[in-house]
């Protein structure tokens, strides 16, 4: 069986946040089985320590359980928030509560944040490693073409550009590091099945196998970017 990753150190560490997310359980089932990968972690709400995206003590405890093992070569943060029993996507602005808004930005844009603030000094110096965040076309400000979906929007735009500036103050030090804001598609996972429409629908393997491929593929010079599951780059 040949690697699937390419261009990562043999015997990488990774670490998976939202793994019982429906694409974050695929990325880490995928990496657990992958010859190349030496060891992966994952995080949720209900792994042991336990992380919350919206509690920072818990970030920071989920950095303490992996860091004496020595650097990590891929974080991939597959958490995000866009519709639960308290909130649903605004269909217009009439729709607007201002506290779910703060929701909206504490787990999709300030959460991830707090991971690579606790997270980055993890990834090695000189060797190539990989920080990637599940973001989302809607969070396109040049591809907005049906309005709506406020907070979610918004909160997305604003994960792209926390980590469009991470990614120029983290290449100072770390030359070989790819920091990546990803689109995954319409995937089949309670997050966005309800509101596929006629979309095509990927599965959550299949979708967490192109963004791994995705990642493995992209070199230094595109960290700050904003790709879409097939590779293709997606406007700010």
């Amino acid at each position: 069986l040949m690697p699937s990753f390419q261009n990562f150190p043999t015997g990488f560490r990774a670490v998976v946040f939202g793994s019982s997310g429906g694409i974050g359980r695929e990325m880490f089932n995928i990496l657990e089985v992958e010859p190349a990968c030496g060891e992966v972690a994952g995080f949720s709400r209900s792994t042991v320590p336990a992380f919350d995206l919206q509690d920072e003590a818990s970030i920071e405890q989920a950095v303490a359980s992996i860091a004496a093992k020595g650097p990590v070569h891929l974080l991939v943060d597959a958490t995000g928030l866009l519709h639960d029993g308290q909130m649903q996507p605004e269909k217009s602005i009439s729709a607007v509560d201002p506290q779910l808004i703060a929701r909206s930005f504490a787990v999709n844009a300030t959460g991830p944040l707090l991971l690579l603030k606790h997270f980055h000094h993890l990834m090695p110096r000189h060797e190539r490693s990989a920080f990637a965040t599940i973001s989302a076309r809607v969070g396109s400000i040049e591809d907005n073409r049906l309005g709506g979906w406020y907070g979610y929007r918004a909160s997305k735009a604003a994960l792209n550009m926390f980590l469009k500036t991470a990614s120029i103050e983290i290449a100072r030090k770390r030359p070989l590091a790819v920091c990546l804001a990803l689109h995954p598609g319409t995937v089949e996972t309670p997050l966005s099945a309800p509101f596929a429409g006629d979309r095509t629908l990927l599965s959550a393997n299949k979708a967490a196998r192109l963004l791994l491929d995705v990642i493995d593929s992209a070199d230094s010079g595109s960290s700050g970017s904003f790709f879409a599951y097939d590779g293709q780059e997606i406007a700010w």
